[in-house]
This record gives structure tokens, C-alpha cells and sequence, in this order.
């Protein structure tokens, strides 16, 4: 047996599989003149890579039910690229182009499906500047064939399997969900990583920073994950997978003996009530909200319902989000929520959470992080942002919805947003579609500039909802997808605590609502200290309410205010003060 240490991510014991995901390969496409004589064979070359690629996507479609409605959208890319690669004319283009340049085929192929694609792009028409995408990853398929390259297809991980890999990008981590996965051993990403609080979300136990873990370990080999001691047991002996079937076996008691708190409200030993809301990130997990006791959805994370939509395979074509198609997702999770409030928040799109769609646009960035991402990117491409807006608005007429808007900086970005908000309103009353005009809407404290300015941002929000993941990550300068410094990823640095006192200070004075929705939302010692500073509204995972009810019930809030102050290094006084 082997023993791999790394570092705790997501609670829960696990036992399963191992599925080896490899690193991508890059692919190098040659460039280089051919002799006549090679035409032929090259020209051969491409018919039976073309053969090959359609063979598969028939495959997968015939793998897709003609029905169910989530299998259209994957339908209508496999049934598109089929039609380009057997499109006569542009085969005729590519071949032409082949027999003139002299070209080698591979080079030629990726030149040609470039140039149709910047054709395309430019025609002025909406439905053939979707579609150039759709050129360039079908080539691309080809291109893999021809090269022997063959990316990994996240489809195939089978159910019960521990996955082993460097890392996982946020669409992955949305589709292994919908599988019954053990476990989730990584090397890269940190403790607040998208793809650690998805993982979070669905109960999958993970630990991260596991140097080259997926070198490690042979496909089929038994694997223990530990997501509390964050140890990865390969290949252990019966009597240590007897113990940790013991250890899920307590987890899973511990976890019908919390049951209890389901119906009951979160509220302290000295009885000061507190409301306990769930992060979601796709649609269906407001049922598993509610299924555990949530007082409504304190953070609906839209930019994973884009990946999800783009997600269902790693050659899946750059698509449309349309207004119709986010109307019917968010009405659905307030229709499931009823009349408990949901806030959901604009598309935080950008940085470490890149989304295909051809709406949104990729730059080339040497700093993603500081780039132009969230509302810097929303008010760049107001037309998707007012496309949210509208499905919005039209949503809210089915329950108690929210809007919140993503890392404000200055009181300018909100006024510019608000402003925004007016036109889809007068859009929609021209066009006499129904919506619900009174939404409340909110920002998002998360970076030192907004909690330094609440104050003037209180004027222009109906509430504050402090995002602490990114507070921490921007304060201190420290990359939490990175896991060479983690360890000074600390969202109890006295620096990032005094902003979030300040922030706590100016929404009493000015009287509006705040809470918290980052992770430390669902950590015991952080909520204890957030309870003690004046917090009373808390966002997590939804699996984590009923241990927050049971871990509430167990204190004063004069508990709360010592621990705070011990953790605040005193400095709870002078913010009193």
C-alpha cells in the first residue's frame, strides 16, 4: 500500500476505481510543401480520418435519446458537423487549395477551416457567425484523427471510480456529478478552486496538491480518498478498506443523526436566529437545497449553468445562451424555491472560469485574474449581459428572485449596470412582455476596493453579499487556483477580517442586508468567527446546512463574540469602538 498526502478539499471518505485521466496533448500542426507525387496519399490520408470522425459522431448519436430535451442541444452539434465535413463544396475548396499550394494536408486543413471560419465571423449574419466555431472544432476532430491525438472524453469515466488527474476544469466537474464518482484526487487547484467547491457541492470527497498523481497510480488500482486528512491510500490491504467502509459507514450515521436540523431553524443556544441559504450552480440543485432544509438560494452561480450547457463533451461546439433558454432555467429554480428568496448572481465569466460560447468574447490575457472578467466583462458585451437581464426580470414574476452583481470596484460600474437594467426594462415594456419590476438588487463585496468604498456602494445596493474566496485571493495576492502558495491563502489574515468588519460596519449604518456567500459561508471556525463579527445570514453548500444548524445550536452569541475577538487578534473591540 502507498500513502499520498496532499491537501484537504472537500470532506468524506471514498473508496473506489482508479480512472486515470491523462495530461492533454498538445497538438503541433506541420507546415511544410509536398511533391506531386504525394498528393494521393495525402488527399487519402484526409477521406479516411473524415470516414473515421463521422463513424464516431454517428456512434454518438445514436447513444442520444431523440426526446429527452438535455440531449437536443449535443444532437443538433454532432448532426451539424456531420453535414460540414461531408459539405461537397468546401471539401472541393480544401482539395483545390491541396493540388495549388502544395501544402502538406495537415496544415492545409487547419488553414482552410480557419479562413471559412473568419468568413463566416464576418458575414454580418448572427446563425453563420455561430456556426464558425462549429468549423474549426470539426476540423479539429479531424485534425486529432490524422495526428493520432485522442483527447480524453470525460463521458467515459465510469461510475465508482476515484478520478486521478492534474486537474479538472468546472464543465468536467459538472458532468462527473451526475455520476456516482468516489472521490477526486488532483495536483493542482487550491481549497477555494471552482472545481473544489463544485466537487464541495456534490459530496465528492477531493484532496488537491498531489504532485503528478495521475503518474503515480495504474488505471483499476484500488483507491481510498480521505478528504478530512486529505491521504490517498493506493492499493490498501482488506483490513484498511475494512476500516474506511467503518469510517463511511459513521459518516453516513452522522449524517442521518443531522437529519434532525432539516426542519428546524438555525438558531443559538441563547436563541438568536440565523438564515442559512445554498449556493447552487446548476438549476437542479435547488431541489437538493431544499431537500436540505435551505431558507432559500443565497448565490446561484449562472456562469456554471454556461458550462454545463457547453459542456457535454470536450469537442463540444462554441454555442448561444439565448434569453428563452436562461428564462426557463432560472424560473425553474424559483419555481422550485417557491417563495423563499434566490439570488442569483450576473455571469462572473472570465479569468479562471472560461466558458465557449460565441457571444462572449477570449482575449489573450497575461493576468486573467485581474483581467476582464465578471461585471468588466458584462459591461463590455452588454448585449449578453442585457440577455441575462431580460430572462432575468421575465423570471421574477415566478418567485422571490435577487439580482447580484459580480466584483464591483467603484460605484460607477453599478450606476452604469443600473442603467442598463432601465433600458431592458423599458425593452420589455414596449415589447408588453411581463416582468417583475421591484427586484431587489445587490453587489458583491470581494475585493478590497469595494469594501474600502461600501460606504458610497451602500447608495447605490439593495444588499451586500460578501464573497470571501475572492476578498482573501485579491487582499493577500495570492492565486487560490495555485497550489505552490495555498499556504498563504488565509481568509483569517487580519487584513481580510478588518475588511469584511468594515463592510459589516457600513451596511448597519446604512441598513441594508448583508451575508455571506463565499466558503467560509460553510467551515466551522470561520462561521463561529463570522456569527461573533455580526454575520446572521450565511450561503454554503447545501449539504452543509443541517451540520451549521447543529454546530449553531451549540453556542451563545457572546460564545461567538469571544471566539471572534481571540481570532480577530483583538481587534474586536476597537471596531466597537
Amino acid at each position: 500500500m502507498e500513502v499520498f498526502l496532499g491537501i484537504p478539499a472537500a470532506d468524506g471518505t471514498g473508496i473506489g476505481t482508479a480512472f486515470v485521466i491523462p495530461d492533454p496533448v498538445k497538438r503541433a500542426i506541420p507546415q511544410h510543401h509536398i511533391s506531386i507525387d504525394h498528393l494521393n496519399s495525402d488527399w487519402q490520408k484526409f477521406e479516411l480520418a473524415v470516414e473515421s470522425v463521422v463513424l464516431e459522431l454517428n456512434q454518438k448519436l445514436d447513444s442520444l435519446s431523440k426526446i429527452d430535451k438535455r440531449d437536443k442541444a449535443q444532437r443538433e452539434v454532432f448532426e451539424t458537423y456531420i453535414l460540414m465535413l461531408e459539405d461537397p463544396v468546401f471539401r472541393q475548396e480544401i482539395q483545390d487549395f491541396h493540388k495549388n499550394e502544395l501544402f502538406n494536408i495537415e496544415y492545409t486543413i487547419q488553414f482552410k477551416a480557419e479562413e471559412y471560419a473568419t468568413r463566416l465571423k464576418q458575414a454580418g449574419n448572427y446563425y453563420l457567425s455561430e456556426r464558425a466555431k462549429d468549423i474549426t472544432d470539426v476540423f479539429d476532430l479531424v485534425l486529432d484523427e490524422m495526428l493520432d491525438i485522442h483527447p480524453f472524453d470525460i463521458n467515459l469515466v465510469p461510475d465508482g471510480s476515484v478520478i486521478l488527474a492534474t486537474s479538472l476544469n468546472s464543465a468536467d466537474t459538472i458532468i462527473l456529478s451526475k455520476r456516482k464518482i468516489a472521490g477526486l484526487a488532483l495536483s493542482e487547484g487550491g481549497v477555494s478552486s471552482h472545481v473544489v467547491i463544485l466537487a464541495r457541492n456534490y459530496g465528492i470527497p477531493t484532496v488537491v496538491g498531489l504532485e503528478a498523481i495521475n503518474k503515480k497510480v495504474k488505471n483499476g488500482e484500488t483507491v481510498i480518498v480521505d478528504g478530512k486528512s486529505a491521504e490517498i491510500l493506493i492499493s490498501p490491504d482488506k483490513d484498511t478498506i475494512q476500516e474506511y467502509k467503518l469510517k463511511i459507514q459513521q459518516e453516513y450515521k452522522h449524517k442521518v443523526e443531522l437529519k434532525k436540523f432539516l426542519d428546524k431553524p438555525a438558531v443559538t443556544k441563547d436563541g438568536t436566529r440565523f438564515t442559512l441559504m445554498a449556493n447552487i450552480g446548476t438549476p437542479e440543485e435547488a431541489k437538493i437545497a431544499l431537500d436540505e432544509g435551505a431558507d432559500g438560494i443565497g448565490l446561484f452561480r449562472t456562469e456554471f449553468l454556461y458550462m454545463s450547457q457547453n459542456g457535454a463533451s470536450l469537442n463540444a461546439a462554441a454555442r448561444s445562451f439565448s434569453e428563452e433558454t436562461q428564462f426557463e432555467a432560472y424560473k425553474y429554480v424559483l419555481e422550485t424555491m417557491k417563495d423563499k428568496p434566490v439570488t442569483i448572481r450576473t455571469l462572473d465569466a472570465g479569468g479562471d472560469k472560461l466558458i465557449n460560447s460565441v457571444d462572449i468574447p477570449i482575449f489573450d490575457e497575461k493576468n486573467p485574474l485581474m483581467g476582464l472578467r465578471a461585471i468588466r466583462l458584462s459591461l463590455v458585451s452588454q448585449n449578453v449581459f442585457k440577455t441575462q437581464l431580460r430572462a432575468l426580470f421575465r423570471a421574477g414574476v415566478y418567485g422571490n428572485l435577487k439580482i447580484m452583481f459580480p466584483l464591483i470596484t467603484s460605484a460607477d460600474q453599478v450606476e452604469k449596470s443600473l442603467a442598463l437594467v432601465e433600458e431592458v426594462k423599458k425593452e420589455l415594456d414596449f415589447e408588453k412582455i411581463p416582468y417583475k419590476a421591484d427586484i431587489p438588487i445587490g453587489i458583491m463585496i470581494e475585493t478590497a476596493a469595494a469594501a474600502l468604498t461600501s460606504d458610497c456602494l451602500a447608495k447605490f445596493s439593495d444588499f451586500f453579499s460578501l464573497g470571501t474566496n475572492d476578498l482573501t485571493q485579491y487582499t493577500l495576492g495570492v492565486d487560490r487556483e495555485n497550489p505552490h502558495v495555498s499556504s498563504l491563502y488565509n481568509e483569517f489574515n487580519l487584513a481580510v477580517l478588518r475588511l469584511i468588519q468594515m463592510t459589516i460596519n457600513t451596511a448597519n449604518e446604512e441598513n441594508i442586508p448583508i451575508s455571506v456567500c463565499g466558503e467560509m459561508a460553510g467551515r466551522a471556525d470561520s462561521i463561529m468567527v463570522l456569527g461573533g463579527m455580526g454575520i446572521r445570514e450565511l450561503s454554503m453548500s447545501p449539504t452543509l446546512i443541517s451540520a451549521t444548524k447543529e454546530l449553531l445550536s451549540r453556542f451563545t452569541i457572546q460564545e461567538l463574540e469571544c471566539i471572534s475577538a481571540k481570532h480577530l487578534n483583538n481587534v474586536w473591540d476597537e471596531w466597537k469602538n
